[in-house]
Formats: C-alpha cells, structure tokens, sequence
C-alpha cells in the first residue's frame, strides 16, 4: 500500500514540471488560438542555451536563469513579431507549417551545434536530496521545488490575467480582437509580449528538465506531446487546468510504470484519451468570465 501512496506522490510532483511544460503552450493558446509545434524543440533550446551559460561562467544551473531568461523572452518577442504575427488569421493551418518549420530548423541547429550526444545540467547535491514523511514515501527535494515553483508561477499567471492591464489586454485580444482594436489595443505588441512571456516559462521548464535528466536535440517532440497532453486534459487555456492535467499525467504515467516499466509512458497516453472522450473539452475548460 505504501508503494502505492509513494508512486501517486512521485506522481503529483513529476506533474509539476509537466505543467511548467504546458503552461507556456496554454497562454499563447488562450491569447492567440496558436499551437506551437516547436514548443518542444523551444523547451529543449532553453536547456542548451542554459548549459552554454553554465560552460561559459561556471554559474549554478539555477543562477544561470539571469541569463536564460531574459533572453529567452527577447527571443520569444521577435520571434512573434518577426514571423509568427503574419501567420496568424482565420485558417490554423498556416501557423501550424510554420512553427512545424520552426521546430526542424531548431532540431538541426543544435544538431549542428552540439551533436546528438546527450547533455546535462549538474545542480550538486540537491539533485539526489530528499526528505522522508513517512517510512517508505520519501520526497526528492528537486521535484518538490519544481513543483512549488510550477504552483507558485501559474498562480501569479492567473493573478496577472485578472488584476493587471497587460493580463487583461491578453484576455480581451483573445476574447474579441476586433474591439481590443478599437480601444487601441495594439494586437501585435500584445502577442509578441504573450510569446515572450510564454518562453520564459519555456526556459525555466527546459532548465529543470535539463537538471532532471538527459536531453540532445530530438527530445522536443516528447516534451510537446507531454505539454498538449497537459494541456487538453485540463481545458484549454485554463491555467489551473494545465496544472491538474500535468498532475493527471504523472500519476497515470507512474501508476503504469509501477504496474510495469512498459506502461510508463501508455498509461500517460490512456488517462488522455479517456478524459478526451469522457469530457472533449478537458477538465476545466476556459470560459469568457474566467
């Protein structure tokens, strides 16, 4: 029974860093009605640039962040401004080619760059650390951080939509661009601001997986297809509901590995197809008065 209790535990805290993963996906969903193909491939970039810092300063993974950050949201502004903006329209289709484009374009660069060897970010001790509750359930300190800061963060996400006049020139660009317009709202600042805002969640994530295990240039769709999971099983552009669906999916994935090492990722898979059956639009979906 306790090894039970421990692998939902295990569970719960590897969800965090899946909806640290997702949260980015569900903004510029929420904002634009954008799904961003190279959101993996972005994770995965955020991790390489982070170990370049690291390589180059010999800073701490986690002090590496002044850096990443920053320019991770410099990126994801032009990034929007520059090319994705003149996708956006009425059709999905057009957004979807480029950001595919966007994504092999990435994966061979850092091909190019880094080869296919696999990389990690060594933070020390506080890798292997933890703290025992009870006899048997013990809590690795990392993932209990990343989750604390995955809580912490989309609170202050839900905060900022609902208080702040840049959350809410992102609610009211996406609920009626038309009349965002027209009370001078200017949309393509506003989308850029949301990508951007989106990519520094993108580099904290690929910081933490690249502390938590190994990655090479080819991990981004796994990482995509984790965050779309999480994403459409909470609702999309809910940010509490990324968060439940990030929690969602660990437990199933941990749950089947339990049962059997090769029901790991298929049980993460099940849970989702089941809930997107039982409730097409996810768990918590977003609504107009949210």
């Amino acid at each position: 029974m306790i090894e039970w209790i421990n692998s939902i535990i295990q569970g719960v805290l590897t969800g965090g860093l899946y909806a640290l993963f997702a949260a980015g996906l569900a903004i510029i969903f929420g904002v634009m009605r954008l799904v961003n193909i190279a959101h993996g491939d972005l994770i995965v970039l955020a991790a390489f640039v982070a170990m370049v810092v690291i390589e180059t300063t010999g800073v701490d993974p986690f002090v590496s962040m002044v850096a990443v950050l920053p320019f991770m949201f410099f990126f994801g502004y032009v990034l929007q401004r520059g090319i994705l903006n003149y996708t956006l329209g009425d059709d999905l289709l057009p957004p979807l080619l480029v950001t595919f484009g966007i994504s092999i374009v990435i994966q061979n660069l850092l091909l190019e760059i880094f080869s296919a060897d696999s990389q990690r970010l060594k933070a020390g001790p506080i890798e292997v650390s933890s703290v025992q509750l009870v006899e048997g359930i013990e809590l690795g300190i990392l993932p209990l951080v990343v989750f604390v800061i995955a809580v912490v963060l989309i609170a202050g996400l839900q905060i900022g939509f609902s208080r702040t006049r840049l959350g809410r020139a992102f609610r009211a660009t996406s609920d009626d661009p038309s009349t965002a317009r027209l009370m001078g709202i200017n949309q393509k600042h506003v989308f850029g601001l949301a990508m951007a805002v989106s990519l520094v969640l993108v580099a904290i994530a690929g910081i933490f997986i690249g502390i938590r295990t190994n990655f090479d240039p080819a991990l981004g769709p796994t990482r995509l297809l984790f965050a779309f999971e999480a994403v459409i099983i909470g609702g999309l552009g809910s940010m509490w509901g990324t968060l439940a669906g990030g929690v969602i999916l660990g437990v199933a994935q941990n749950i089947g590995a339990k049962i059997d090492p090769g029901w790991q990722f298929l049980a993460g898979h099940i849970a989702f197809l089941v809930i997107l059956v039982l409730r097409p639009n996810g768990l918590f979906p977003r609504t107009r008065d949210d």
